[in-house]
């Protein structure tokens, strides 16, 4: 009933439209609120019902719906308990755990709750105030809720706020607005919040989108780059990419695209923001694809010019190489991305593949297919530029990129056609894909597929093999004969190795296309004949490839003989004349073979082909078993387990290829292969295949269990006896861990048989007494190794007889094998709703043989444990033999394995109240311990709370669903079950006992022992000890993978299905094993293993830790009882230095889940803590490795609790239950609230010990103590108290430099927390919420309106005056805001401290005398211990800062005149570059304390200061100290205002050069200075003019130091001057629409810059002329030249660079080429060679680059220098390549036409380079462009050839000799040179193809009209022919076969003796 209404409210809304009715949506009401009228329905749970029905398949009777949601209720209400009462952790975080349960047992909330769960998560996870660790894991609960999209539909189900994410996003990026960033406030992991963005962004409402802008875009500025990276990524995180409703337009894509495009194209050259914007607009098609109201064309959403400028930087982002370009990304501009990127997403999940795929497939659609310009028509353009790079000779780093490109793309295209065509997605029918495109996307992407499936990459080659699947899966007409025709050869053996394993794994992908499609299924019997020689021992990889091929046609088609009983088709003759003539075909039609069976095969015939080819199947099948056992025998030794090497690979594929293999057999061939095993297993013992063989004899069990145990139990149970009783196997105990040559017969046999009995069902009960008796008699008779594969006989027959598991594996229904099987069941795909499924369910036989087994065996190995420890056994301890541990381990194992073996029969409930009911007292509830759902997950939450609080007691409340449990508790075995378990648990304690007192050295016992306590603490209900259900998931997983396609759901063969059921029922049971109650038992267990954590032998600690961490998970309140007699041990450890103890208790305690437990009991924590300390001067460097990877663990004890957590009143009433709890939320209040006032005292009395101890200790133990004391004693309310403080500003100076490091941050930490608090007007609530005032700040109104504010504005920072300060360089770059922040410049007013901050400041001003000063200064100028620190540190200029303050405000007990005698006294004469480092660290710190002071004040700091720093800046720099005074700058100017530094500044500015100085150092380094100053400032910095004019008058100047600073800082002041100040954003966004669909173009030169540009040039010039060619020493050009040529450098390679474009044609280029000819200055060449090859990589707009080409071809054509016209070259080749979708038909042709003409050249160089770049330009070209060029040039050059015949020799001369000295003729030479520039260009031709095959149609000929008539030329013509002969076939060795098939007979004679001339001629 609900399928049917919840399909009619799809149906209804479906009708309603996507957004017709849902104008309303951004007033709609909030949770609570009905929207019933939209046609849906919110008690709807989801928007697509489940594929796959879970509950009704079990085999057991369920809980109801009503049962489930009650359930759920429950569980929320406890949640809401627990947020209103503040216990968020662990209260909240059990309970999402619960819902996440919930949610994984595939139960569905209504819609209606899922939107409120959604929100309350969104707010908990982003809440203020709450615990970083609790906020991780609602923010991993809100993703889990929205993870699918059909879940709830954006924007219509559910609308979420972008301002909560964006808060805390901005705490990361942007510049907090107080003047300092506060560490403190960072209380989130940002990786986190990126990854909530993903998920949250879709629920943007796009309504949001103005405010967004208004709100980010006024933080963009590229004057300091980092803000340009932040919004570009804030933009891409947060940007709403949902369709927008009707009518509102603007919000439409278009409105807002030209600005993206605009912001996009102020960083050129930057990979970061090319990544960022196309994962924006991917994301954008992919949003609107759906949406009526968004104009979509052949382009998608977006206009022509968008999409060529989309695919010019695809084409840069795929990093192809081209020629000699250089890359078109600059380092440096991506460098000064800053913060930003931490927002970049990690590209390992979202690779630039996958945006650049998503983009072009939606906005595919069928307008595609008849415009010449559209998406697809690009596409294509695009993989045929980059074809060549696909093929395996050529590749690099682009290889894995372009396959992975390839791959994402056939992935999108599959995904949007299959729910398209499913009808899953709504979207306008004429954007819905049809066949023509279809057809033609896969023809696009065909060659290159086939090309990458032989790639030497393996993640390249798994790539091509994934899209070879989707693209067969969408057209198997145009891949199959291809495929087939390349697989074929490969198979039959006639190529090289690897191509057969390609060809494998080929066939292995489309194996199931080919076996449902017309014609070609019938190849696939043929296929799998020729696949049976890579069965092969000595390439293991093959044989894995083999195998897993098989496996998929088995799952595909079931192996029976079709022509049984039909008249028409006997034998398999038809078949195989059928198959031969086809592969004839192929092999004659070679590559492009075309075949249509589906018109050109009669259905008829096909049948009758297809029947025919199965009569083979009895040959195959016996022709595998043999080659599998063949393989067998030859395997080698297995090395170690799960060592991952191909022998284990192998084994472990073997039965997931042999059970659907005997699934798929039909009864006689089942008979036939289970001889043939059964005679191979008792015929052969080969040790090494043991496992593998007897895997297979359990697939042959799983299929028909009681024809297979009848023939082989009898035989494996004769065959133990007979080598037990005759051979003497076992008889004795062996050493060393391999089975002796002896018992291998009876392993072998053993192993067979436990593998027989598994998961087979009740077939066994057939054959109940022979196993019985076997397994008795093999306990009784065996020892040694064997014994352990007999307990494992004995698990496995239990397993099978206890457990619920499905026992079906056939391909079909059993009704279709009723029917028989026909060639239409081939491939056919079964129905997830419809199975009849076959499940084992222990019937009560079974149970009563299970625990007779149980019993008998435990009995007996009890009976030998009490023997063998009470000494009475007939074995003695007597020391030297090991009978007596062998014995012992041997019994231990077999409990271990029986009590796993029956634990799906032991009841929780039964085994907590084993007679004994527990104290009250300790009944410490441990919800952690409910975490009964991940063993393997660390996440146990705990709260141990002290013993007073009695109410604890309760035991929280746990929801069990039936899994199919079989007894009752009243039942007679169920009592007896559980009394021998009891029994079990106290035999361990004894042997416990006994081995720890008396046999403490035998550590081969110790192992057995704990794996037994483990599974008798955690194998309750079901087998955890094994991973069971982890397992099981893997193994599905990895065989549902091959079938997975992209918009299927669940389309996977039969037995894949069935085992999902099995899966889901383990998860139940699974899901029922909760953590139980204690018992006296349990408790004496436990403390068992706490004793053994702490044992002084490393194997038994560590397997007594293991075993007790998972007791901790199994048992609740077993923390608080293991905790104490560790730590007691740990404590003894520290007091007696005994280093085990030390060891094992830290392990336990740190290391394990106990570490929560202490952290959050505070009975417990001050003594981890101590004893951690103690323990850090252990002198043995093992523990102090432990105690420096615990440091952060302990550290976390100390952190401050949460006080006050700010939500959303009406987000959290959403969940509020209908009754009242307001009882219970008061209650829980005040127990949190009780918790956290006990432990917060208790840590501060810690905190007082802690600093006496650190205060008395050694420099190790006090780091350690200090490192924690911190932590425990910084409070908000409190602060810290005296003690700790006191220690701080003592440690500050204290003598040991670690120490030091330690509390000077400690102190810097305290006073940012001091001026935090004070910001925050000393309320937490302010501080939690990042509400900070500063005295000093202000808002400004901006007077936007007025046209000359931002001259005005700009003007202001030219004059030292003003009535604010302006430090944020963002305001009014790109846009104005209506107010900007500001600073008063004469604040009457600092910083007011309440008594609680002026108590701890003067206690720290009393410590600060001058002495303290002299101590801090004398450490700062101390020499540093390793050079790495040799540099300005930050961190000491912090601690100065603050101290400064204090001696302003009077506060310190040093005056600030005798602070200057110290400042005088460090400083000294300056000579000593630690002196001058001191110095900066210390004036910097001087004049940052002055930031928020009154004029006066700062007036008389900078009286002081300036003085100093003028000094050094003019003679005090030196190359050893100029780097401490640069970042000095940096920290004094950088984001401030000018104006706030002016003397400094001012006095940079009036640097002028002296040419005279021959000091360069001087000079360079001021320069430097200056230049930090100016990108400090960026727009800011008004000073520039006069700089501009001095530089530019010498550019000549004659130091290199010097020339280089200068051209670097003319970039930079050129590039700080460029701002856009539009009015507002809306006048942004309108303008950038007006000019075009790409917004305007940045960057235009202004008429100052041209003018200065081409007046610098001209200068050049003028130098030029007055240079004596071949001058050698400097001159003014070629120094001037340097200057230039830096100064361009660092303008191309930045974000700028397109300033400069309309210089290059005309004024850049030909200097340039000049440059690069100056021998005689190398420097000068190469500068000038690397600015030239930067021109090409510069982004132009479409239609900018046609006077840059012109001026390219004019000098490549009239050049009078060959080396110019060669370079030009260079060019030309890159830009044609990287402007490919820009260049217009008519630039392409004048490049060709161009690069063609050079050909002609008289320079040899100048051909060659043109012949090259011909080639690939060729290579490049869209196809028919390329066709048409190939056309022309080829007539062109066979004609020029023929004009132009070599003259005859004279007939009399033949014998005379040629000496060589005749001068050839000016007409003789000119044409040679004609004959040359033919063969080049038809050469170029012939290269521009090295890798198609077979070669195109017109190559052979232009082959032998080189061959037949120029081969003989005399000279560097004949020379060309023969290379270019030789090169064509050396590229084609591997195709060579296939290749010469494209050669005519007469052709081939033609090249014969050319091409393929014997070696030895």
């Amino acid at each position: 009933m609900d399928g049917a209404r919840e399909r009619l409210s799809e149906v209804v809304s479906s009708l309603e439209g996507r957004d017709g009715a849902i104008n309303s949506r951004a007033t709609s009401p909030g949770v609570g609120g009905s929207r019933k009228t939209n046609g849906y329905d919110n008690s709807m749970t989801r928007n697509r019902p489940r594929t796959y029905p879970y509950l009704r398949y079990l085999p057991y009777a369920v809980e109801d719906e009503a049962q489930r949601q009650k359930n759920f209720r429950d569980i929320l209400k406890h949640l809401y308990v627990a947020v209103e009462a503040g216990n968020f952790s662990p209260g909240a975080i059990h309970w999402t755990r619960e819902i996440r349960n919930w949610l994984g047992l595939k139960f569905d909330p209504t819609k209606e709750e899922r939107v409120r769960l959604v929100r309350l998560y969104y707010e908990l996870a982003l809440a203020p105030g709450l615990d970083i660790t609790a906020s991780e894991r609602f923010s991993t609960m809100f993703m889990i809720l929205t993870k699918r999209k059909h879940y709830l539909r954006p924007c219509i189900d559910l609308t979420l706020d972008w301002k909560p994410l964006f808060r805390e996003l901005r705490v990361f990026v942007l510049p907090a607005e107080s003047g300092m960033t506060h560490t403190v406030n960072v209380r989130r992991s940002i990786r986190t919040l990126v990854k909530m963005c993903t998920f949250a962004q879709l629920y943007f409402d796009p309504e949001a989108i103005p405010d967004m802008l208004e709100e980010i875009l006024p933080y963009f500025s590229t004057s300091i780059a980092e803000n340009a990276f932040v919004v570009a990524g804030l933009l891409n995180l947060l940007f709403p990419t949902s369709p927008p409703p009707h009518g509102n337009d603007k919000i439409l894509p278009q409105h807002y695209l030209p600005a993206m495009f605009h912001i996009w194209s102020l960083m050129n050259r930057s990979r970061t923001f090319d990544t960022t914007f196309l994962d924006l607009f991917s994301r954008l098609a992919r949003d609107s694809l759906v949406s009526a109201n968004v104009p979509f064309s052949e382009c998608g959403i977006y206009t022509q010019e968008q999409t060529s400028l989309i695919f010019t930087a695809i084409l840069r982002m795929l990093d192809i190489p081209v020629g000699q370009a250089t890359s078109p990304y600059s380092a440096t501009v991506d460098l000064s991305a800053g913060l930003a990127i931490v927002l970049d997403r990690d590209q390992k999940k979202h690779p630039i593949a996958h945006h650049i795929a998503r983009w072009i497939v939606m906005s595919l659609s069928p307008s595609c297919s008849d415009s010449s310009t559209s998406i697809l028509a690009k596409l294509e353009g695009l993989i045929q530029a980059v074809e060549t790079f696909f093929h395996p000779s050529n590749s690099g780093g682009w290889t894995k990129t372009l396959h992975q490109l390839v791959y994402y793309l056939a992935d999108f295209f599959v995904m949007r056609w299959n729910r398209e065509k499913s009808g899953e997605v709504e979207m306008p029918r004429e954007r819905m894909l049809d066949d023509k495109l279809k057809r033609r996307f896969v023809l696009c992407l065909r060659d290159v597929v086939f090309m990458g499936i032989y790639s030497k990459s393996g993640a390249a080659m798994n790539f091509a093999l994934s899209t070879l699947q989707s693209l067969a899966y969408l057209e198997p007409g145009l891949i199959l004969p291809g495929s087939l025709q390349r697989i074929y050869p490969s198979m039959q053996g006639l190529v090289e190795v690897h191509r057969t394993t390609s060809s494998l794994r080929a066939l292995q992908v489309l194996s199931r296309i080919m076996v449902r499609t017309k014609g070609f299924r019938c190849h696939v019997t043929t296929m799998l004949g020729l696949a049976l020689p890579g069965i092969d021992a000595n390439d293991l990889e093959k044989s894995l490839y083999t195998l897993s091929y098989i496996q998929s046609v088995c799952y595909s088609i079931p192996l029976y003989d079709l022509t049984d009983g039909r008249e028409d088709v006997s034998g398999s003759l038809i078949a195989s004349e059928w198959v031969s003539s086809e592969v004839d075909r192929m092999e004659q039609e070679g590559v492009n073979v075309e075949v249509d069976y589906q018109h050109g095969l009669d259905d008829r015939d096909e049948e009758l082909i297809l029947r025919s080819s199965t009569s083979n199947f009895a040959e195959f099948v016996s022709t595998f078993l043999g080659k599998v056992f063949t393989l067998l025998e030859n395997l080698p030794d297995a090395a170690r387990v799960r060592s991952g090497s191909p022998e284990e690979n192998v084994i472990n594929t073997l039965p997931a290829t042999f059970t659907p293999l005997f699934a798929a057999l039909s009864p006689e061939l089942y008979n036939m292969a289970l001889n043939k095993v059964a005679d191979f297993v008792g015929n052969h013992v080969i040790h090494q295949a043991r496992d593998a063989m007897a895997f297979i004899c359990s697939a042959l069990c799983k299929v028909n269990p009681s024809k297979a145990l009848k023939r082989l139990v009898p035989m494996l149970v004769q065959s133990i006896r007979t080598e037990i009783d005759e051979n003497g196997a076992a008889s004795t105990r062996n050493t060393g861990t391999d089975v002796l040559p002896r018992d291998r017969g009876l392993v072998w046999s053993i192993s067979m048989l436990s593998m027989c009995v598994v998961h087979v069902g009740d077939a066994v009960l057939e054959h109940k007494e022979q196993l019985f008796d076997i397994a008795n008699y093999m306990q009784r008779e065996c020892k040694g190794i064997p014994t352990v594969h007999v307990s494992n006989f004995v698990h496995h027959l239990l397993l099978n007889l206890t457990g619920t598991y499905t026992v079906d594996y056939l391909l079909y229904e059993r009704d279709v094998y009723a029917e028989g099987l026909g060639p239409n069941d081939w491939g056919k795909i079964p129905d997830p709703q419809h199975l009849n499924i076959a499940w084992h369910v222990p019937s009560r036989d079974e149970i009563e043989f299970a625990v007779a087994l149980f019993k008998t065996q435990g009995e007996n190995a009890v009976r030998q444990l009490t023997a063998l420890t009470s000494e009475t056994s007939h074995i003695k301890r007597d020391g030297t033999g090991k009978e007596w541990s062998d014995e012992v381990s041997r019994n231990l194992v077999l409990i271990k394995l029986l009590l796993s073996g029956v634990s799906v029969l032991f009841d929780p409930e039964a085994a907590s109240n084993e007679g004994d009911s527990v104290d009250s007292d300790e009944t410490a509830v441990d919800t952690g311990a409910v975490n009964g759902h991940a063993p393997e997950e660390q996440d146990t939450e705990v709260s141990e709370i002290p013993v007073e609080e009695a109410e604890e007691n309760e035991v929280k409340p746990t929801y069990k669903y039936p899994a199919g449990y079989v007894l009752t508790d009243t039942d007679p075995l169920y009592k007896e079950l559980h009394q021998l378990r009891h029994q079990a648990g106290e035999l361990l304690h004894e042997v416990h006992e006994f081995l720890t007192h008396k046999q403490e050295d035998d550590i081969a016992c110790f192992g057995p022992l704990y794996t037994a306590y483990r599974s008798w603490f955690i194998d309750v209900g079901i087998e955890r000890s094994a991973h069971v259900l982890d397992r099981v998931t893997r193994l599905l997983a990895a065989d549902i993978h091959p079938y997975k396609i992209s918009g299927l759901r669940k389309e996977y063969p039969r037995p894949l299905l069935l085992r999902r059921a099995n899966v889901y029922h383990l998860q139940r049971l699974r899901h029922n094993s909760y953590p139980r109650p204690k018992t006296e038992l349990t408790k004496i267990l436990l403390l068992d293993l706490a004793q053994s954590s702490v044992s002084s032998y490393t194997e038994v600690r560590r397997n007594a830790q293991s075993a007790c961490e998972a007791a901790l998970k199994a048992i609740i309140g077993a923390r608080p009882l293991a905790i104490p007699p560790l730590l007691q041990a740990l404590e003894k450890g520290v007091d007696q230095n005994d280093f085990a103890l030390i060891k094992g208790g830290m392990y336990s305690l740190i290391f394990g889940s106990l570490n929560k437990t202490v952290d959050r009991d505070w009975r417990y924590a001050p003594r981890v803590i101590r004893a951690y300390i103690s323990a850090s001067t252990a002198d043995k460097p093992s523990v102090q490795k432990l105690c420096s990877s615990a440091t952060l663990q302990i550290m976390d004890f100390g952190r401050p609790l949460e006080r006050m957590v700010i939500l959303d009143q009406e987000i959290v009433q959403a969940i509020a239950p209908t009754e009242n709890v307001a009882h219970n939320i008061n209650r829980q209040k005040k127990k949190v609230s009780k918790k956290r006032e006990n432990i917060e005292s208790k840590m501060a009395a810690l905190s007082d010990e802690l600093v006496d101890l650190a205060k008395a200790s050694h420099w190790k133990k006090a780091s350690r103590t200090a490192a924690i004391v911190i932590t425990l004693g910084l409070r908000f309310e409190s602060i810290a108290p005296n003690k700790l403080i006191d220690l701080m500003v003592r440690g500050a100076i204290d003598t040991h430099p670690g120490l030091r490091g330690l509390y000077g941050g400690a102190l810097v930490a305290l006073f940012a927390m001091i001026e935090c608090r004070a910001h925050s007007q000393h309320k937490y609530e302010n501080f939690i919420m990042n509400k900070e005032q500063l005295p000093a700040k202000i808002q400004i109104q901006t007077k936007r309106e007025d046209p000359s504010w931002t001259e005005e504005h700009l003007a202001s920072f030219a004059s030292p005056e003003a009535e604010y300060y302006i430090d944020h360089d963002h305001p009014g770059w790109l846009v104005w805001d209506k107010t900007m922040p500001a600073y008063k410049a004469n604040p009457r007013t600092d910083i007011e401290y309440d008594s609680a901050e002026e108590k701890v400041l003067d206690q720290i001003g009393k410590i600060l005398d001058r002495q303290w000063f002299s101590d801090l200064f004398d450490y700062f100028k101390q020499e540093p211990r390793d050079a790495g620190a040799d540099r300005f540190r930050i961190t000491n200029a912090m601690l100065a800062r603050y101290a400064f303050e204090l001696v302003h405000r009077g506060w310190a007990a040093a005056s600030f005149p005798e602070i200057k005698t110290e400042i005088a006294r460090v400083f000294g004469d300056g000579s000593d570059k630690h002196q001058h480092r001191a110095a900066a660290e210390i004036l910097a710190a001087l004049l940052s304390s002055t930031l928020h002071k009154s004029v006066e004040f700062r007036t008389q700091i900078w009286e002081y200061v300036f003085p100093i720093v003028r000094k050094v800046f003019a003679d005090g720099l030196n190359p050893e100290n100029s780097s401490y005074w640069i970042t000095f700058l940096h920290m004094v100017l950088q984001g401030k205002d000018p104006r706030r530094s002016w003397p400094l500044i001012e006095s940079l500015a009036l640097f002028r050069l002296d040419m005279s100085s021959n000091a360069a150092f001087k000079e360079s380094s001021k320069i430097q200075l200056l230049q930090q100053c100016i990108s400090g400032l960026g727009w800011h910095f008004q000073l520039g003019k006069p700089v501009v004019e001095d530089f530019l008058a010498h550019l000549d100047h004659p130091y290199k130091g010097v020339r280089e600073a200068m051209g670097v800082t003319l970039a930079s002041l050129y590039r700080t001057r460029y701002h856009e100040s539009y009015r507002s954003v809306e006048e942004f966004i309108d303008r950038q629409r007006a000019s075009s669909s790409i917004g305007l173009r940045p960057y235009q030169p202004s008429e100052d810059f041209s003018k200065t540009i081409h007046e610098t040039f001209r200068r050049l010039e003028q130098w030029k002329q007055e240079r004596t060619p071949g001058q050698q020493t400097p001159s003014s050009y070629t120094s001037g030249g340097k200057t230039v040529l830096l100064w361009l450098d660092s303008a191309l390679s930045s974000f700028e660079c397109t300033e400069l474009l309309q210089f290059f044609p005309t004024v850049l280029m030909e200097p340039l080429l000049y440059m690069m000819d100056v021998k005689e200055d190398q420097e000068l060449q190469g500068l000038a060679y690397h600015v030239f090859r930067h021109l090409p990589n510069i982004p132009h707009r479409l239609g900018e680059d046609t006077e840059l080409i012109a001026s390219l071809i004019r000098i490549g054509k009239q050049s009078t220098y060959w080396h110019q016209r060669l370079r030009v070259l260079i060019n030309m080749q890159v830009i044609f390549f990287r402007r490919l979708f820009l260049l217009s038909h008519e630039q392409q042709q004048k490049l060709y036409d161009c690069v063609a003409s050079m050909l002609e050249d008289n320079q040899l160089e100048v051909r060659l380079g043109a012949s090259t770049t011909l080639s690939g330009m060729i290579r490049c070209s869209p196809v028919e462009m390329r066709s048409r060029m190939i056309e022309d040039l080829n007539k062109k050059f066979t004609k020029m050839l023929i004009d132009s015949p070599l003259p005859k020799k004279p007939k009399g001369n033949l014998s005379a000799p040629n000496t060589g000295t005749s001068t050839p003729t000016p007409e003789h030479s000119k044409l040679v040179l004609m004959r040359h520039a033919a063969v080049l260009g038809l050469g170029a031709l012939v290269q521009a193809f090295p890798y198609s095959s077979p070669p195109p149609v017109w190559i052979p000929g232009v082959l032998t009209t080189l061959a037949n008539k120029a081969n003989n030329d005399p000279g560097m013509v004949g020379k060309s022919v023969k290379s270019i002969l030789s090169d064509f076939k050396k590229t084609r060795q591997d195709t060579w076969q296939m290749d010469l098939k494209a050669f005519t007979q007469e052709q081939a004679e033609d090249l014969d003796g050319v091409l393929w001339r014997s070696y030895f001629v």
